[in-house]
């Protein structure tokens, strides 16, 4: 399934949030692609102004996280 956000965190209301095309670092990289790991954790991965791919973030299935999933109606 195609993931558009996550929060992790233990209270939802002020968790920190990730959202695919969310500008960070300074404007120069996007948030790419949003991942389930293989241990049930969750990859995020970048791209920069010159098409670079990178893994940014890992959060592992000890942290609380909460998917938002992309729906076609």
């Amino acid at each position: 399934m195609d993931i558009r956000k996550i929060s992790i965190g233990h209270d939802y209301k002020s968790s920190m949030n990730y959202l695919v095309g969310q500008q960070v670092l300074n404007g120069d990289y996007t948030i790419h692609l949003i991942k389930k790991s293989e241990d049930a954790g969750a990859k995020v991965f970048i791209i920069s102004n010159k098409n670079e791919v990178l893994l940014w973030k890992e959060f592992s299935s000890s942290m609380p996280m909460s998917f938002e999933y992309n729906i076609s109606f």
